[in-house]
């Protein structure tokens, strides 16, 4: 009868332990690299962080391959949708890989972001955002995906939300860590 319960206990602790290394596995993949050098982006997670119509995929980042200088991106938006009015106090390269969308670009040079200028973007097409400038991308397509390569410098990414073009830029909001960073960034950056 005793070998039957230390069985049932060794059974059970090898099931406990197999589940939980399991579990471990899941958060680690998502929070951290594997220590591969070459992946398949198609097998890196990606989400939609409670934004219908897009779909987010950090390729390299601070937070999965502690990276100090350099994130990337890879950013599929439905038609119709958009970013959030923002800002963040680092460069950022837009490549944009297909579909066709508009750049709405502010001014970081007086007290209000202002009237933004228009940018058209399309497939094979490229731009950068000065640290601080407010930005928003819209998929202005009805047809296709905007999809684009998004490289940030200082990762990972403070971003400060306007709830339009007239809001002070001491009244935007801050949010960090942001959504794709939040589950597992240990501790908060420092700077601004």
């Amino acid at each position: 009868m005793r070998s039957i319960d230390i069985g049932s206990r060794q059974i059970a602790l090898r099931l406990l332990f197999f589940v939980s290394s399991l579990l471990s596995t899941h958060a680690a993949s998502r929070c951290s690299n594997d220590g591969s050098v070459v992946r398949n982006i198609s097998e890196i997670p990606s989400s939609n962080y409670g934004r219908d119509g897009l779909s987010h995929i950090t390729i390299a980042g601070a937070v999965a391959d502690r990276l100090k200088e350099v994130e990337v991106w890879l950013q599929t938006f439905a038609p119709g949708t958009r970013t959030p009015i923002h800002r963040h106090s680092c460069e950022e390269v837009f490549v944009v890989l297909k579909g066709a969308g508009t750049l709405l670009l502010g001014s970081s040079s007086s007290k209000y972001p202002g009237q933004p200028q228009e940018f058209k973007i399309h497939a094979n097409s490229t731009f950068t955002v000065p640290i601080n400038d407010p930005h928003q991308v819209w998929n202005t397509g009805e047809l296709e995906d905007l999809q684009m390569l998004v490289i940030i410098s200082r990762p990972p990414v403070k971003i400060f939300i306007y709830e339009d073009w007239s809001m002070p830029h001491v009244a935007a909001k801050l949010k960090y860590p942001y959504y794709w960073d939040q589950e597992c960034l240990d501790s908060p950056k420092d700077e601004l």
